[in-house]
């Protein structure tokens, strides 16, 4: 097989590890930066260009896309769609679980239990907003935020107006959630791959950090999931569309609950706090759907 990974950082762990897989089982392996990549579209005949030379013989590919470049990512992973090329996560699933927002409400809309979130345009509606979550403490989102960027805990109500009515006035989309105190600063990471949860961590925020990330500074540790909650993974990642993600959910005391969908989770996480080979587990992936209609 020929296997594109689409992804702007060659040398990031991902994708050197997907690269390292793929090769050691005898498939080419090429490396694609999709900012670089001209869509030429005309009927019947879609076309990918890198570099000036056309992409041909392509049998799947692996999209590593960045938050702040979903719109043009997703129309690439879209223009090798419509050249009948598997991919590893969907174009409209990417698209679906980058909106924090309507990644909820899709969740929601099945019963997946998730934070109690608030929506609003107005900035008149802020006192309302945040009684409608709960009260304060608050937690304050972008919603194409990513990596923990973007994620603000107000703990007045004078901070929170503060900041909500901040970013409603440059008119920059917000979600207002609930503050999950039980949490502690700790999520859990489920990675699903095609249906299956194939890892899963605990991941405690720095100290004085009430989030998770490592890319913040956290540590993590392997963690058991019982079956239930591999279930309540796997149902959330497949009600997305998203043959690989990472499903993260927070401890409270009516179970655990969704609180974000990742589709381009990092594999260095997970592969070394677990040990698992997560990085063949998307090989197989590819490999199972070689042929597609």
């Amino acid at each position: 097989m020929k296997i594109a990974i689409l992804s702007r950082s060659p040398e990031s762990y991902s994708t050197k590890r997907l690269v390292e897989v793929g090769a050691a089982r005898g498939h080419e392996m090429v490396v694609l930066d999709h900012l670089k990549c001209v869509l030429v579209i005309e009927q019947g005949k879609p076309h990918v260009y890198y570099k000036g030379v056309e992409v041909t013989d392509v049998n799947a590919i692996i999209p590593r896309i960045g938050a702040s470049v979903t719109f043009y990512g997703s129309a690439v992973v879209r223009q090798f769609e419509m050249m009948k090329i598997f991919s590893a996560v969907e174009s409209q699933a990417l698209v679906r679980s980058r909106d924090k927002l309507r990644c909820l409400q899709q969740l929601a809309k099945i019963g997946i239990p998730i934070p109690k979130s608030a929506f609003a345009y107005s900035p008149r509606t802020v006192d309302d907003v945040i009684d409608q979550v709960g009260g304060i403490p608050v937690i304050i989102k972008l919603l194409e935020g990513t990596q923990g960027l973007g994620v603000i805990l107000a703990e007045t109500r004078i901070s929170a107006k503060s900041v909500i009515e901040a970013f409603l006035d440059v008119q920059v989309n917000i979600l207002v959630q609930e503050f999950v105190k039980e949490a502690q600063g700790a999520d859990v990471r489920a990675f699903v791959v095609d249906g299956q949860v194939v890892g899963a961590m605990r991941r405690k925020g720095a100290e004085g950090d009430f989030r998770s990330n490592l890319h913040r500074g956290g540590s993590a540790e392997v963690v058991k999931l019982s079956s239930q909650e591999k279930a309540l993974a796997i149902k959330s990642a497949r009600h997305l569309g998203l043959g690989v993600a990472g499903v993260d959910m927070l401890p409270t005391k009516r179970g655990y609950i969704v609180n974000e969908v990742n589709s381009s989770p990092g594999l260095e996480g997970i592969e070394k706090v677990t040990g698992n080979d997560i990085a063949a587990k998307i090989i197989d992936y590819c490999e199972r759907n070689e042929h597609i209609d």
